[in-house]
């Protein structure tokens, strides 16, 4: 009889604890919702013909991170909705943005252009709202004008610049001649490139400006070698953000030289050739998902869903408060297939990570160089440090 009446209860718990997760199962999941504003630039006509435009760039990479953060959030009873928004040249991002946020909208991710991120504070300061610059390079907004809520998943110039400063100190490769465009964007990259090399007694020798206006593809040869002779250097750092003429400097440059910035040898969040730390698996799981190689956009995108889902899964809360509170916290890291742990520099919103430099086809080093050291994080020797900003979020 005692048998069958311990059989009979334990039965009993089965059904209640059966029926229990049930009803758990059963509740509405709370909902993240994520909205992704695209406003992809005009692209001028690149020196390479082999240059694709990818017009769905940053947005596969969300795609990826959502489906993850729904893989996971499926045992806590959360939902993530991702809501693209491809806005047209004309269009005004700023309208859109309005508009999210009197909806209520909390998490923006931005591929917008870098000009627009400086008129944000008159929209969405002390709004409830956290913001991804998912594209951006703009040292202004990591320096003298950061913006509340706003976090930069991408290295600046100076984190990319400073990635190259220390490597080629470790080469000993001290003498640079500096190459730049005329674009305002190529004007910041070598402004970069100068600050680096004040930091690491890096003597610049000369810096002179491609000036010609024409496509160089059929007159590299001879353009090329007259417009670099006449100076000694080890390593010839190109400014050219536009992809107007740095493909060319390569082997036809006076002296033997390597060639690094923008193009050659670069530095960079992401690249298809990474392998380490698990990297292989996260390209192979994004190309099978998109049906090309993840971009660093790709990267800075996934990156931001993925560290609202992981603060939402460690805090085990959807609550807006209690995320933000998380992310801008101490106590959050989150893996990046990097070797280190990610987690944000509250001084300025940047994402702090190591910095890869790679050439077209492989890694050739990941930085920061443990030689650099830092009193609190070695990662804080890529671009501005705390003491060094102006500005706090």
């Amino acid at each position: 009889m005692m048998i069958r009446y311990c059989l009979l209860t334990i039965f009993v718990m089965l059904v209640l604890t059966a029926s229990y997760s049930q009803t758990v199962l059963a509740a509405d999941p709370q909902t993240i919702h994520i909205d992704y504003i695209a406003q992809i630039p005009e692209t001028r006509l690149s020196a390479s013909s082999l240059d694709k435009i990818i017009q769905d760039r940053g947005i596969r990479g969300a795609e990826l991170a959502i489906n993850d953060n729904n893989t996971t959030g499926q045992f806590l009873n959360q939902q993530y909705v991702l809501n693209v928004i491809n806005l047209s040249p004309n269009q005004n991002p700023l309208e859109t943005i309005e508009s999210l946020l009197k909806q209520g909208r909390q998490y923006l991710l931005l591929d917008l252009p870098e000009y627009t991120l400086a008129r944000l504070n008159s929209i969405a300061s002390n709004k409830p709202v956290l913001m991804f610059d998912v594209s951006g390079q703009t040292d202004q907004f990591r320096h003298d004008n950061c913006l509340p809520n706003l976090l930069h998943m991408l290295p600046s110039r100076a984190m990319r610049a400073d990635a190259l400063g220390q490597y080629f100190v470790g080469k000993r490769w001290t003498r640079w001649l500096l190459v730049s465009g005329q674009t305002e964007r190529d004007q910041l990259f070598a402004a970069a490139i100068k600050r680096t090399a004040r930091r690491f007694n890096i003597k610049i020798v000369e810096q002179r400006t491609w000036k010609h206006s024409y496509d160089a593809r059929r007159t590299a040869q001879k353009e090329i070698p007259v417009f670099t002779q006449g100076v000694d250097y080890d390593v010839l750092i190109v400014a050219d953000e536009d992809n107007q003429f740095g493909d060319y400097l390569p082997y036809r440059t006076w002296l033997p030289r390597p060639v690094a910035g923008t193009q050659g040898l670069i530095a960079t969040a992401w690249h298809p050739a990474h392998e380490q730390w698990g990297a292989l698996q996260l390209n192979n799981r994004f190309i099978k998902h998109a049906k090309r190689n993840m971009t660093e956009i790709d990267y800075g995108a996934w990156l931001a869903v993925r560290i609202i889902g992981e603060a939402a899964s460690r805090t085990t809360s959807t609550d807006y408060k209690t995320i933000n509170a998380f992310i801008h916290s101490d106590s959050f890291t989150m893996a990046g297939f990097k070797g280190r742990a990610l987690s944000i520099r509250n001084w300025n919103g940047q994402l702090r990570q190591p910095v890869l430099l790679a050439w077209p086809q492989s890694i050739v080093s990941v930085l920061p160089n443990s030689k650099f050291l830092h009193p609190k994080n070695s990662l804080d020797t890529l671009g501005y440090d705390e003491p060094e900003v102006q500005c706090k979020q």
